[in-house]
């Protein structure tokens, strides 16, 4: 794990998921490793209530009723659809559902542009075959197929990147839990075992790329994961991820708590300002997500501690939001200016903080432009 850049988390809870299952006594379908009360309890964490020995921290932040849903839709014979904009942690619940649900997060199939029909159903070793011919050893089984044949999760990141005719290939799959491979004679289906689902998610912003199917749409349950927006769920999460982020940089540094209440004030500011907006050139090309203060905050942290103090400043954390959020010239840096003049300028006037946080970003914005 020590030499992994990012261990799934299976790996990474690994310990925690060997106490659940060493304590679990409840139904478990199929041949689930932890019951779905287990698993909601290795992604939410543990109350007082839950009569365990040790705690659970929490690891994905969001409503209980997301959670449930989820696991009671991959419970049963149909696949879970996470909807939502960008960063509200749709990917880490689907990784952390998959970890606890069957111990392999890894079976991941990303939608794109070029993702094709092979990348879900199965390709062929071209040297085998030509040596050899067709057959079942020559196969390259796809992420799904080997969940398929396994009875675990198949995962399908940003399924509405991918084309309609890669999407058809998920119907037959969902429906009819096999797969037929015509270039053979005999052991020319591969069936799914108990315990298969699939567990894709999708860009709302996305909508109208390439929208699913009616066909398709039925045979998944859908579970919409809004943006965060309550300040005390949104700073746990920051906490939460910038903390693990530390631990893999190794770096030992506590985020002043004024700083991430600038954070998450200016983020906040401006969302409100994205809702008001009349159309999209007043509206920043980034999603404000929670995901997108974390990267500005680790950046910001990195920043100080290469090229500054080692430590968090204002300032610092006011030229990574604007050069992390400056995406569009001169779009972008034309609502920031109107923000930091608009918002950030005022409160500069009677706090320290946010008048450092002031000079930072008039600074970046003066550079971009």
């Amino acid at each position: 794990m020590s030499e992994m850049l990012r261990a799934p988390a299976e790996v990474k809870y690994a310990e925690e998921l060997d106490y659940l299952e060493s304590i679990d006594d409840g139904p478990k379908p199929f041949a689930w490793r932890l019951s779905p009360r287990m698993v909601r309890l290795f992604v939410l964490g543990s109350e007082r209530a839950d009569g365990i020995d040790r705690e659970i921290p929490q690891k994905w932040f969001g409503d209980r009723s997301f959670v449930e849903r989820s696991i009671v839709t991959l419970a049963s014979d149909r696949g879970l659809l996470l909807i939502g904009d960008p960063g509200t942690g749709k990917s880490w619940l689907a990784e952390l559902l998959s970890a606890a649900i069957c111990r392999n997060s890894t079976l991941v199939v990303q939608g794109t542009a070029g993702t094709t029909e092979d990348h879900i159903k199965y390709s062929w070793n071209v040297s085998m075959v030509i040596a050899k011919g067709q057959s079942r050893e020559a196969m390259i089984p796809s992420p799904i197929m080997t969940a398929m044949e396994s009875g675990v999760i198949g995962r399908f990141e940003e399924l509405t990147r991918s084309t309609s005719d890669v999407q058809d290939a998920l119907i037959s799959i969902l429906s009819e839990k096999y797969v037929s491979i015509p270039e053979l004679d005999d052991d020319n289906i591969v069936f799914a075992q108990p315990g298969f689902s699939i567990i894709a998610t999708a860009n709302s912003r996305d909508r109208g790329v390439n929208d699913l199917s009616s066909a398709l749409k039925r045979r998944f349950n859908f579970v919409r994961i809004p943006v965060v927006t309550n300040k005390k769920s949104e700073a746990e999460i920051v906490r939460f991820r910038t903390a693990e982020l530390l631990r893999r940089h190794r770096i030992d540094l506590e985020v002043p708590p004024t700083l991430l209440d600038v954070l998450l004030q200016s983020f906040s500011d401006l969302r409100a300002a994205a809702e008001a907006a009349t159309s999209d050139d007043e509206k920043l090309e980034s999603a404000l997500s929670t995901a997108e203060q974390i990267g500005v905050l680790e950046d910001a942290i990195l920043h100080g501690q290469f090229f500054g103090e080692r430590t968090l400043t204002a300032e610092t954390l006011g030229s990574s939001l604007v050069g992390s959020l400056a995406r569009r010239t001169p779009e972008d840096l034309a609502i920031l200016n109107k923000f930091w003049h608009g918002v950030v300028e005022p409160r500069g006037k009677d706090d320290g903080t946010w008048r450092g946080f002031l000079e930072g970003g008039r600074n970046t914005i003066a550079t971009l432009s």
